[in-house]
């Protein structure tokens, strides 16, 4: 089953092509190699058999065919020229001179190059394959110089067979590699679409397995298994904001049930139909606040708010949101002062800004201990725009620091006060939109949250 999806894949078609192109390539070059080589050595061949063909040819033009026969026999009888071949025949190709008993019968031409099978000869155990050039002499005398070019022959031969066997092998090889490269491929592909296939039949909780080998498919796959994760996650957090808006809209709905059902029961009263009035419209619109937040949450992670970013100074926000807030602090006991720089540039959403650092401050008053200190902090912190809100109150444990973020959490100790636990939501809507980190800190007694913002030569520590 493996086999015949290998065989199938596009990655094996590509493979097969890529051999082709290889084979290609491999096959011109030996090709070359062997012409080359061939041209080389019959070349070499050649230049010693023209050499003597113009010794013996100039040596009948001086001495005639007595002085030719005597230098036949002399290179005949050196040891150094015994693959050579000689002869000089008369007009009817009897045999004057040379180490052939007879005129080839394969040679008819009577001047030029050309190749022929020797037989007969005394001096060659085995009939030679001979190279010659032939001149035919105004007499008619016929000469014959040649050389045998068996073992040329042999060693070209060897060569084109050492060829086809090394592009033979290198097509089985690559073809092999291919097919165990394609198996593998689609052996880690099959384990993913196996998992994916268990996933849509039994929910998120499966994982693709890992090799162990660190290569690009392990990380391929714990990339995908992050991601698992993180959709499971999403979908743990969609399933507790559900059920969290569902905890939070029961108790005011009921509550307007309840007035409402009274009231039916109940003679009508212009007092108290007035007051029924105002409490269910107060409860709706704490409904309506929530439904709101939750559309401006999920507006701003889907980065709809990035066209209206500008060069903003955060000391003139968080000047506005000490403004706004003083009064509530001093109703509550609370100091409430500005510190830091002048000047601190960033660029984003100066609306959703204020919102956050807003957010932050209404916390921290809530929250914070009665009679207390709030202190709003705008500043370059390593080159790096940062604000930061610090409290003297009881502060946030740390195991909760990442918690608060979600939508509608509430710690124990407020979940009896005022919000409906999407204010922090909100901050951290804003700072990932803002590419904002945020740092919660223990102020020894009370809580510093801070906004890290990332500007060019921030030297930040995540």
């Amino acid at each position: 089953m493996l086999l015949a999806k290998t065989l199938a894949s596009s990655t094996f078609r590509l493979a097969l092509i890529g051999i082709a192109a290889f084979g290609l390539i491999a096959s011109t070059i030996f090709l070359y190699v062997y012409f080359a080589t061939a041209s080389y050595v019959r070349g070499g061949s050649d230049r010693a058999i023209r050499s003597e063909y113009l010794l013996l040819s100039n040596a009948y033009e001086r001495s005639g065919r007595d002085g030719t026969i005597e230098l036949i026999r002399q290179r005949m009888a050196d040891k150094t020229l015994a693959d050579h071949i000689y002869v000089l025949a008369d007009s009817s190709r009897a045999i004057l001179a040379g180490n052939l008993r007879q005129w080839p019968s394969a040679v008819a031409s009577s001047s030029g190059w050309t190749e022929f099978r020797a037989t007969g000869s005394p001096e060659f155990t085995r009939p030679p394959l001979v190279r010659g050039l032939l001149l035919t002499f105004p007499g008619g005398d016929r000469l014959l110089v040649g050389r045998d070019i068996a073992d040329l022959e042999s060693f070209t031969a060897s060569i084109w067979t050492a060829a086809i066997s090394a592009v033979s092998l290198m097509f089985a090889i690559a073809a092999a590699a291919s097919i165990l490269v394609t198996h593998r491929t689609v052996g880690r592909i099959e384990q993913i679409n196996a998992t994916s296939r268990a996933i849509m039949l039994s929910g998120p909780d499966k994982r693709i397995p890992l090799r162990g080998s660190d290569d690009e498919w392990d990380r391929v796959a714990e990339n995908l298994n992050l991601m698992l994760d993180r959709i499971e996650t999403l979908m743990g957090e969609v399933k507790q904001v559900s059920d969290n808006v569902a905890h939070d809209l029961r108790t005011p709905l009921t509550r307007m049930r309840g007035r409402l059902e009274k009231a039916y029961h109940s003679r009508r009263s212009a007092e108290l139909d007035q007051s029924l009035i105002g409490d269910t419209i107060t409860d709706l619109d704490a409904v309506l606040r929530i439904f709101s937040s939750i559309t401006r949450i999920a507006q701003i992670e889907a980065q709809a708010r990035k066209g209206g970013f500008r060069n903003v100074n955060l000391v003139e926000i968080a000047g506005e949101v000490v403004e706004l807030y003083d009064a509530a602090a001093e109703q509550n006991g609370t100091r409430l002062s500005l510190s830091g720089d002048r000047e601190v540039l960033v660029t984003g959403d100066r609306d959703l800004l204020f919102d956050a650092i807003a957010n932050l401050v209404d916390n921290a008053i809530k929250h914070g201990r009665p009679g207390g200190h709030v202190v709003v902090t705008s500043e370059y912190a390593d080159r790096c725009p940062v604000i930061s809100i610090a409290d003297d109150g009881p502060g946030i444990p740390a195991d909760q620091h990442e918690q608060v973020f979600k939508r509608f959490y509430r710690l124990e100790q407020s979940r009896y006060a005022s919000g409906n636990g999407l204010g922090l939501s909100l901050v951290a809507a804003v700072a990932r939109l803002h590419g904002a980190r945020i740092e919660m800190l223990d102020n020894s007694p009370g809580l510093r949250c801070r906004l890290w913002f990332s500007v060019p030569g921030c030297q930040q520590v995540k």
